[in-house]
């Protein structure tokens, strides 16, 4: 698994846009961390590097669901800080999360569902106020995912073996 050390805002927009180039055309990044460690800035990077702007990439925390479209392609950017799981069963977000274009997920921690093929991230803060960044493993099929989600759906019949 990689890990990054970010020491300023503009390293962790230049991972951001490092994973770009990962996630195209049709990928999806998650991620984790408490408040402030900087999911937001590594967003704006992704983003920047699809020709978004990274400044029209705020905390969609009362929004949700923010899509952009930039040169290089389709951004959308998601924030379930303030959702419970049982309210994000009617959001679409499977369908969403599946469909064209980059996808990043903050709170990722929260989906109530696995994503399948993503870039997983955990970032944190570090004394000093630099951010550590962390990739971390997404099972690769449900007997291998940690204890569920007591408000996780039933797997679908093309998820069985």
């Amino acid at each position: 698994m990689r890990s990054w050390v970010s020491a300023s805002e503009e390293e962790t927009l230049a991972v951001g846009a490092a994973l770009a180039e990962e996630l195209r055309p049709d990928g999806t990044l998650l991620l984790s961390g408490e408040l402030g460690s900087g999911k937001t800035v590594l967003a704006r990077g992704v983003a920047g590097a699809l020709g978004v702007p990274p400044r029209a990439v705020v905390s969609p925390t009362f929004t949700l669901i923010a899509e952009h479209q930039g040169e290089g392609g389709r951004f959308v950017h998601v924030d379930l800080y303030r959702l419970e799981p049982g309210e994000l069963s009617r959001l679409g977000l499977e369908e969403l999360l599946a469909g064209e274009g980059v996808k990043v997920v903050e709170w990722a921690e929260r989906l109530p569902f696995e994503v399948r093929g993503a870039i997983s991230l955990e970032l944190s803060r570090q004394p000093g106020g630099g951010r550590r960044i962390e990739e971390v493993a997404v099972p690769a099929s449900p007997r291998q995912a940690a204890p569920r989600n007591p408000f996780q759906r039933d797997q679908r019949r093309e998820d069985l073996p």
